[in-house]
């Protein structure tokens, strides 16, 4: 079993940082740079910061704070949010990112995901699923959960897999911020349609929420945001719950190369 991965995520919107719940009712929680200086510190494994509101227009990504905030970041980057060109990747990798997360640009041009994989490799490109629960199984939803798209989930993290996507970042909206757990017959649906690495986020309260997640559904990473946000557990607690369960998980990483 690969080593598990604890990723914090960052919702980013406009000036700032924000979380909501069930993509809604959005809090404001801090700047973006004072949040990834820590995070370096915490033992995380990689970030994942997304620009929430950069699918309403038709502006590039901000590669200009991108660029600001992977000075200062020494562990993976992952950036999404308004991405619909190959250029706009070149240039966030060239600014800091270690990876990107496509999603709202892949329903309308799934050929996005394959330029990326073809040009900088699978592992560039996180393809990142928002869906809601409907009619006993999952359906997917784009722009920041607002609009439905007709795609089963299922089907479409194996479309987005084939098409050269390096793993799936798989959110429940109903979840997102509830902190009651994270949706485990979700999860479990998605691992099992792919072959690639599945990342479960939206819902982690506590601990052995992931625990449950990459022992019951079988992901391979966890993100979440509100359990670091408005708990005192961290990042380090975390893995230290996974390792106790007996879940193999990467030593904490020293920003000065020393791992």
């Amino acid at each position: 079993m690969l080593k598990v991965r604890v990723i914090p995520t960052l919702l980013w919107k406009q000036f700032g940082l924000v979380k909501g719940v069930g993509f809604d009712s959005w809090r404001r929680v801090g700047p973006v740079l004072p949040a990834v200086k820590v995070y370096n510190q915490r033992e995380v494994d990689e970030l994942v910061l997304v620009d929430i509101v950069a699918h309403q227009s038709d502006d590039d990504p901000d590669f200009e704070s991108i660029d600001e905030f992977g000075q200062d970041c020494f562990v993976p980057l992952t950036v999404g949010g308004g991405i619909t060109r190959i250029d706009q990747v070149q240039r966030l990798l060239r600014a800091g990112a270690d990876k990107v997360a496509i999603n709202t640009a892949a329903y309308a041009r799934p050929e996005l995901v394959t330029e990326i994989a073809s040009r900088h490799g699978a592992q560039c490109v996180v393809a990142s699923i928002d869906v809601r629960a409907q009619d006993g199984g999952w359906a997917c939803f784009s722009h920041a959960g607002k609009q439905a798209t007709g795609r089963e989930v299922g089907a479409w993290a194996r479309e987005l897999q084939d098409r050269g996507a390096g793993e799936i970042l798989i959110t429940s909206i109903e979840r997102d911020g509830s902190m009651q757990g994270y949706d485990l017959p979700l999860i479990e649906a998605v691992v099992r349609a792919v072959n690639i690495p599945v990342i479960a986020s939206g819902g982690a309260g506590h601990y052995q929420h992931m625990v449950e997640a990459v022992t019951q559904a079988g992901a391979s990473a966890v993100a979440a945001a509100s359990i670091f946000h408005f708990t005192e557990q961290t990042p380090a607690g975390a893995k230290a719950a996974l390792a106790a369960a007996g879940v193999p998980v990467r030593r904490a990483f020293v920003p000065d190369g020393r791992n």
